[in-house]
């Protein structure tokens, strides 16, 4: 049905996938731990890391018992703690934005900018600055393009991932790897590896979705958010980043798709994607409609599902190119096209 010599995806005998490697993931704002200081200010940030802490865990527990339940009042979580903690976040050495600001420079009035920062989102007053489009060459020599936030902007997606996260991090599913809290690529390949050698799984489907940053619907995106997310002002901020558009080569252009890909929210936007238009309908599928064993592991727009029947590779890869088309992305041919 396919022969691994002649193409790296589509649909593949499962006896190969272990020869294919990690997951790619798509680059975006690290957050690396910060190096701990002696003294007061190690004390310091470890009493405001612990009532952001505190505050989040109240959310993260209504998440769990209410999977219904949609949160009306997040933004008062968006404190100068959370600001201040995504802040200390954000990689030191990172390019700065159309703004020019850099990391060291912010830090040297730290406290006066996360206050000021913090009253102006507070009041309505906060606006994002457009990205500034960069681009990166990819292993097959196209180049990916980036958008690079201004430091505030960074700062306030940081913090609003926090508390966002404190409620999606209980609904996401298992196999959902991506830009996740104690998750990476080597924890996707290892739960890969393992269901193809424990379970039936005779056949590979490996799928990505083409252009994924760049092509998701920010209508649907909003639908998806408004299911668990009420606060009508975390919208508002999340619709800013969304419209305040990229810089390139003197001209800002917007548009009604794409999530930035590079931002420190992108990441969280795209699994918020993913999970109400391919996750939970993958799982009902493999409820419902597959007829053998069914194994998936996710990683971003990455796709790998296994199959013990090839009926249910073939079916589930049509039902799958309908499905994702419908929310206005489409699976790239090349990596989806079985021989």
């Amino acid at each position: 049905m396919h022969d691994p010599e002649k193409s790296d995806s589509g649909i593949v005998a499962a006896k190969q996938a272990n020869k294919a490697g990690r997951p790619v993931a798509e680059p975006a704002e690290p957050r690396p731990g910060t190096k701990g200081n002696e003294g007061q200010q190690s004390t310091h940030r470890a009493q405001y890391r612990a009532r952001v802490t505190q505050a989040l865990d109240r959310v993260r527990k209504a998440a769990r018992l209410k999977k219904k339940e949609r949160f009306t009042a997040l933004l008062h979580h968006i404190t100068v703690d959370t600001l201040r903690t995504a802040f200390y976040a954000l990689r030191r050495k990172a390019a700065p934005g159309v703004d020019g600001m850099t990391w060291q420079d912010y830090e040297a009035d730290l406290e006066p900018r996360l206050r000021e920062l913090h009253e102006r989102v507070h009041r309505g007053a906060y606006r994002p600055q457009p990205s500034r489009r960069t681009y990166i060459p990819k292993a097959d020599g196209k180049q990916r393009p980036l958008a690079i936030a201004a430091l505030e902007d960074k700062i306030v997606q940081g913090a609003t991932v926090m508390v966002l996260n404190a409620i999606y991090e209980g609904d996401f599913v298992g196999f959902s790897y991506g830009f996740r809290p104690g998750r990476g690529p080597h924890d996707a390949l290892d739960a890969l590896t393992v269901a193809i050698t424990t379970r039936k799984v005779n056949w590979i489907l490996d799928a990505d979705v083409q252009n994924f940053f760049g092509s998701v619907s920010q209508d649907w995106l909003v639908q998806f958010l408004e299911h668990r997310v009420g606060d009508k002002r975390i919208i508002r901020l999340i619709r800013k980043w969304l419209r305040a558009g990229i810089l390139e080569d003197g001209v800002v252009t917007v548009d009604d798709r794409g999530t930035g890909q590079g931002s420190v929210i992108s990441p969280l936007l795209a699994n918020v994607y993913l999970h109400y238009c391919f996750d939970l309908w993958a799982e009902r599928w493999r409820r419902q409609e597959a007829h053998g064993d069914m194994i998936i592991v996710r990683y971003a727009d990455d796709l790998v599902v296994g199959f013990e029947h090839e009926d249910d590779a073939r079916r589930f890869l049509d039902a799958m190119r309908e499905r994702v088309e419908a929310f206005a992305l489409t699976l790239h041919s090349d990596k989806t096209r079985p021989d």
